[in-house]
């Protein structure tokens, strides 16, 4: 027997939002500071990774070693992120609209990001205005799980929290890290990719945008992946 759509999980930043481009002025003004350039494939790769990770790809990228400073920079980051967050938050097109639709349906939700708490909240707040009912059942940060994407633990610890069964759930997302995640904690994905190429996998449904993505859209990934997988 299929599974039927049982919760739908969605990333935040460059899937729901147009926010990505945020860390990138972040991360490029830390550059600048070090005295170097941070290349656009290095910019590329960072999307959707943890501050960590994020770093030592810029570090790398730089020729630099301060791994016993990360923390200091990973602070400076946020704080510009922090600012930049103070102006508008646009939404991705089409993000809004189904998030509305499977609201409406009384679907559960959450949101799963990497982003730590302190600055999701400050998008969470702008997404809740523009919509009329709560935006999510539960929202999952990047400094509230044991392991970030591409690890599936905040998908999981998601799904636990709902209380249902990764299979009949759909992540939505637009960076390779988090569509890694998704699939590894056996949901269905839609990938939407917005600075970073994604490639195919199985599990995985690529659009181009989420403009005209509804909610049967969404039902149908998880029983066209079952269906391929009999």
């Amino acid at each position: 027997m299929p599974n039927s759509l049982a919760a739908v999980l969605f990333d935040m930043d460059g899937t729901l939002v147009e926010t990505e481009q945020h860390w990138g002025a972040a991360l490029f003004g830390l550059a600048r500071r070090l005295g170097g350039e941070l290349s656009p494939a290095a910019r590329e790769a960072t999307v959707g990774t943890s501050m960590r990770t994020a770093l030592g790809i810029l570090y790398a990228d730089l020729g630099v070693d301060r791994e016993h400073v990360w923390e200091a920079d990973a602070a400076d980051v946020e704080a510009t992120v922090a600012g930049l967050l103070a102006g508008d938050v646009p939404w991705r097109p089409g993000a809004r609209e189904l998030l509305t639709e499977v609201r409406a349906a009384a679907l559960p939700t959450a949101l799963v990001t990497t982003t730590p708490r302190a600055l999701a909240d400050l998008v969470i707040a702008r997404i809740s205005a523009d919509l009329d009912v709560p935006p999510f059942d539960l929202t999952v940060c990047g400094d509230e799980v044991p392991a970030r994407k591409p690890d599936p633990a905040p998908y999981l610890q998601a799904t636990a929290a709902l209380g249902v069964d990764p299979a009949a759930c759909v992540v939505v997302e637009d960076s390779a890290a988090g569509v890694a995640a998704g699939l590894a904690a056996g949901a269905a994905v839609l990938g939407v990719p917005s600075l970073q190429p994604l490639a195919p996998a199985d599990g995985l449904v690529l659009r181009d945008t989420l403009a005209g993505v509804g909610l049967a859209d969404l039902e149908r990934l998880v029983l066209d992946r079952d269906a391929a997988r009999r």
